[in-house]
């Protein structure tokens, strides 16, 4: 990659868009937000990636795909079929106007197969069994990406300043000062916004394929669900729910749902009880021996809510 390039980067309205631009501008290059919504700077060219319209690429360098439609839908849902069309179709119409630019495409670890272990889990393992609409069209339009010789990132959970995702979720299930996990303990891989910006950035430069991307170290669930709550003012209990018990619930909340007694998504589902209730930990050894490092830690994201004067918070150890 150029000392000064031009870099588009769908999806820069949202939350790993908008820190990638950002990112991208400080390290001097010229961005252009591709999307619906202009993104925290640059150029804005519009593109709803759900539509039959290809992207506007002319006079880019490098082209970087965080757009996705995410959440964990009803089947024959709306929601579904705009999760189709945005993650599958999408991407072919991306991977097309980008012609022979390379492109570095956002993926999800959710394509990995929940029905083997993972306990270290490389970019080798089997990607099928989903448990929702998210992780197959996530892997089907990664298998796009892969084909047309992009490189392919797989971050887990992505938290950070400005998160939709993952710590709305979390709060919204605290209930009389108590949060009901599944299962007992266990540890998971998380990645910090800014350590996938960073590795957005390096992987211009890699080798055509697939890599994980997570913090440098994996975290015991209940000891960083607890911290981050407390860093966001929020005093809860944690109390285990049997997994036989999670499973039965989730199952009722995704029948209830698709009679269309619920929402678009379920109370509770199968993908959000695998998501928390088995050790999840992804081996980065692909992406360091590219030469990238994660730099941030879910301690640096808790020690700067509380700089920011959002509480006191203990320090992971």
């Amino acid at each position: 990659m150029t000392s000064h390039p031009r870099i588009a980067v769908t999806g820069a309205s949202g939350f790993c868009g908008g820190h990638l631009a950002r990112a991208a501008a400080t390290a001097g290059a010229d961005v252009v937000c591709v999307g619906r919504r202009p993104g925290p700077l640059g150029e804005h060219r519009f593109w709803d990636a759900s539509l039959s319209s290809v992207p506007d690429l002319r006079g880019t360098d490098l082209v970087v795909h965080c757009a996705a439609a995410v959440g964990d839908p009803v089947p024959g849902s709306p929601a579904e079929a705009e999760m189709r069309a945005v993650n599958i179709d999408g991407t072919a119409r991306l991977l097309e106007a980008a012609g022979g630019r390379p492109v570095v495409w956002v993926s999800s670890a959710s394509v990995y197969d929940p029905r083997y272990d993972r306990s270290l889990v490389g970019e080798d393992h089997p990607r099928g069994g989903h448990l929702n609409a998210y992780g197959r069209t996530k892997a089907a339009g990664e298998a796009l990406a892969l084909s047309a010789g992009a490189v392919v990132l797989r971050p887990r959970a992505v938290y950070g300043p400005g998160d939709t995702q993952l710590l709305p979720r979390l709060l919204s299930r605290v209930r009389a000062r108590t949060l009901l996990l599944p299962g007992p303990d266990v540890r998971l891989s998380l990645t910090a916004v800014e350590n996938l910006a960073d590795a957005c950035l390096a992987a211009a430069d890699w080798t055509p394929g697939a890599y994980n991307v997570a913090d440098a170290v994996s975290y015991a669930r209940d000891t960083a669900v607890r911290q981050v709550l407390r860093a966001h003012g929020v005093t809860a209990r944690i109390r285990h729910l049997p997994l036989g018990a999670a499973r039965t619930a989730a199952r009722a909340a995704e029948a209830l749902a698709r009679r269309g007694a619920g929402s678009a998504e379920p109370a509770l589902s199968r993908y959000a009880v695998d998501q928390l209730a088995h050790t999840v930990v992804l081996d980065m050894t692909r992406a360091q021996s590219q030469g990238w490092t994660a730099r941030r830690s879910l301690a640096d994201y808790l020690v700067a809510l509380s700089r920011a004067g959002v509480s006191e918070i203990e320090l992971m150890q």
